[in-house]
């Protein structure tokens, strides 16, 4: 593989550790699988996440030449080839070992980028940066293992068309995780007078089951709260589609160990990595989430709002009783 002068590549590029792996979600008897798409995602979609209007090739395979860091408002620093255009990992593939999943159609909306003509970015680990072989016999480079993609919908360097899109196709970061933006912690929120507190902090991260004289055996955090699932949410692939302002009344339950996980039933006890950066806990490879209008231990204000949000039981299903 072709190199330009101070860098370095080697197949035994160590992978960045993901805590997810959507390839073991798979959609159970308890909701369909929504197929309801991210803003800016085309309804139609293949089983690779891209829009199946997009056949038509985009770039083809070509090398990425000079890397670079570049800022992104939203994203923090993304990952981009020599013209600017930014680079995508997909959540199908593989790191360890490097595996491509994206062939055929795929591969004609989200171009592979080949091996060969490329420099690491500045600041960048250049043992980051390998290669693998394709099922056609072609090299892709990888970064910490993850093959490399472009997206056919960015046109113009500084385009983050790809992000989010299917829920498995996301920017590299210079470290080769999914580009997130590191935003300033949060302070804690002051107890309030006879409660708990809303939400779910680290601090207090553990989940349980209570009995409700209505909704029976419900997973509870580590302060008592009522765990809810929001309906919009998929399962396959893990998507939350509660962010912004829903998210402030709605906090992501933190991941939690399965030690400090009592009577919670774990297949598929997973962690999310959400767009924002942050990890969210999942029962059964649904998000979960605790209510801002629920101001003590048992308290279950958040059932049935909106008809979207519910209270979740031992086994991750919706409690869907008033």
């Amino acid at each position: 593989m072709g190199m330009k002068r101070g860098s370095t590549l080697t197949l035994a590029a160590a992978a960045i550790a993901v805590a997810l792996s959507v390839t073991a979600c798979g959609p159970t008897d308890d909701k369909a699988a929504d197929t309801t798409q991210p803003a800016g995602a085309a309804s139609a979609q293949d089983p690779y996440g891209a829009p199946v209007a997009d056949t038509a090739p985009g770039a083809g395979a070509q090398p990425a030449g000079q890397l670079a860091a570049a800022a992104n408002e939203q994203l923090g620093q993304i990952l981009t080839d020599s013209g600017g255009l930014t680079l995508y990992r997909f959540d199908k593939d593989t790191a360890k070992p490097p595996k491509s999943n994206c062939e055929g159609d795929c591969e004609k909306t989200w171009p592979v980028v080949s091996a060969g003509d490329v420099t690491a970015a500045a600041g960048m680990d250049p043992a980051l940066l390998g290669e693998v072989e394709r099922t056609d016999g072609s090299k892709q480079l990888t970064v910490a293992g993850w093959p490399a993609y472009r997206f056919n919908k960015d046109t113009k360097a500084g385009d983050v068309n790809g992000q989010g899109v299917g829920g498995v196709w996301f920017a590299f970061g210079p470290d080769g995780k999914k580009a997130a933006k590191v935003a300033a912690p949060a302070p804690a929120p002051a107890p309030e007078a006879g409660g708990a507190g809303a939400g779910a902090v680290e601090a207090d991260a553990a989940l349980s089951v209570a009995n409700d004289p209505k909704l029976g055996d419900h997973i509870v955090d580590g302060k008592g709260m009522t765990v809810y699932r929001f309906k919009p949410d998929t399962q396959w692939p893990m998507v939350s589609k509660c962010e912004g302002a829903c998210l402030e009344k709605w906090p992501a339950v933190p991941p939690v160990d399965k030690a400090n996980a009592k009577g919670i039933i774990e297949k598929n006890y997973r962690v999310l990595d959400r767009p924002d950066g942050k990890k969210q806990q999942s029962i059964d490879c649904w998000p979960v989430y605790t209510f801002s209008g629920d101001k003590k231990a048992g308290d279950t204000n958040g059932q049935g709002v909106g008809g979207t949000w519910y209270a979740v039981s031992p086994d991750g299903k919706l409690i869907t009783v008033k």
